[in-house]
């Protein structure tokens, strides 16, 4: 594959620490593993080409995003010889953008990428499905998206997401000095690394904290109009909680005594992905494509099973954490996708 070639990648927001920033930046280095030169776009972020009309607007953060400026997006695909579109065209989260997009893209190779589909969030059930052409392709990130997708005449590819096999270490005992947490043998601390938005299931979370007895730490920051929820929560809280960003993801695992993911809807999930990985327990809520990975192998803890999170943690059975982080590693390394997309490139006649 020529390495002239250029690839754009295109969403909302780029950059940061969000499910889609994080798997975005993923495929950009994969695709530059088989030879094309990565330019980003987006709405926020640190990206190439920033065109604030792209950002998700009211339904992410309650500001509306100022008019798309359809010639800064032209110029900013302008020689893009496959572009990435990561959940621009999945979720109604900017229409305006959205048709603005769908219109550059007629009949340019393009993959669209699905986080999310409208109807798998309440207030999205009466969107259509998203745009087609013969050119693009779909690719969701899980295989419940991409059967919703057929049943909806669109032929999907699915390609989960993947994960650095051999992550760096974090800083345990710093990081869990700066939550005000010991290392006596019961002063435990409950991590959950999401945004605090209602599907995340904060109060899950806290209710687990709370059953143990430990400090409850939030990484994300409130959104989707939560924040009022969230602050009563966190001051009815009868633990310590935290809630805080931290530079260094792995550092927030390493401090974890049990990472806490009760979402009840995902695109995909990463954190029990990545918490196997760094060998913690991880205790999950009742989400659909946690049931996906659950069938894969892993073996994670039920997030309402207070008891059985309590005896892990006074008993931990390392037995349980090399089988999850095999699976991780063999099922979801991220040295495996650059084949990955190399197939769907061949598929579509692209590479």
């Amino acid at each position: 594959m020529s390495a002239s070639r250029v690839a754009a990648i295109v969403s909302f927001r780029l950059g940061g620490f969000d499910g889609v920033a994080v798997e975005a930046a993923k495929w950009g280095w994969a695709l530059e593993q088989l030879g094309f030169s990565v330019r980003t776009v987006a709405g926020e972020g640190p990206v190439d080409h920033l065109i604030p009309g792209l950002a998700a607007g009211v339904g992410l953060n309650g500001v509306d995003p100022p008019p798309i400026d359809s010639s800064a997006l032209e110029r900013a695909l302008e020689g893009a010889d496959l572009v990435v579109v990561e959940n621009v065209l999945s979720l109604p989260l900017n229409p305006a953008a959205a048709r603005a997009l769908a219109t550059q893209l007629r009949g340019r190779p393009a993959i669209l990428r699905h986080h999310d589909l409208p109807w798998q969030r309440d207030h999205f059930k009466a969107c259509p499905p998203p745009p087609q052409d013969p050119a693009w392709r779909h690719v969701t990130i899980n295989e419940h998206s991409r059967r919703e997708l057929e049943e909806r005449g669109i032929p999907a590819t699915t390609i989960a997401n993947a994960f650095d096999p051999h992550p760096r270490a974090g800083d345990r005992d710093s990081t869990r000095t700066a939550m005000g947490v010991t290392d006596d043998r019961d002063d435990w601390l409950v991590v959950q690394p999401t945004r605090a938005i209602a599907r995340k299931g904060v109060p899950a979370g806290l209710a687990l904290a709370e059953a143990l007895g430990a400090t409850y730490w939030l990484l994300g920051p409130a959104e989707e109009g939560y924040g009022a929820e969230l602050a009563r929560l966190l001051d009815a809280a009868t633990v310590p909680t935290r809630h805080a960003p931290i530079a260094r993801i792995e550092d927030a695992y390493a401090a974890s005594d049990v990472v806490v993911f009760p979402s009840l809807e995902e695109g995909f999930g990463n954190p029990p992905v990545e918490a196997s990985l760094h060998r913690r327990p991880v205790a999950v809520g009742p989400y659909q494509v946690g049931r996906e990975l659950a069938a894969v192998g892993f073996r994670w803890l039920d997030v309402a099973d207070h008891e059985a999170v309590r005896s892990f943690l006074r008993s931990p059975d390392t037995r349980l954490l090399d089988h999850n982080e095999h699976i991780a590693r063999t099922q979801f390394s991220l040295e495996q996708l650059p084949a990955r997309l190399f197939h769907l490139l061949l598929e579509a006649g692209w590479a």
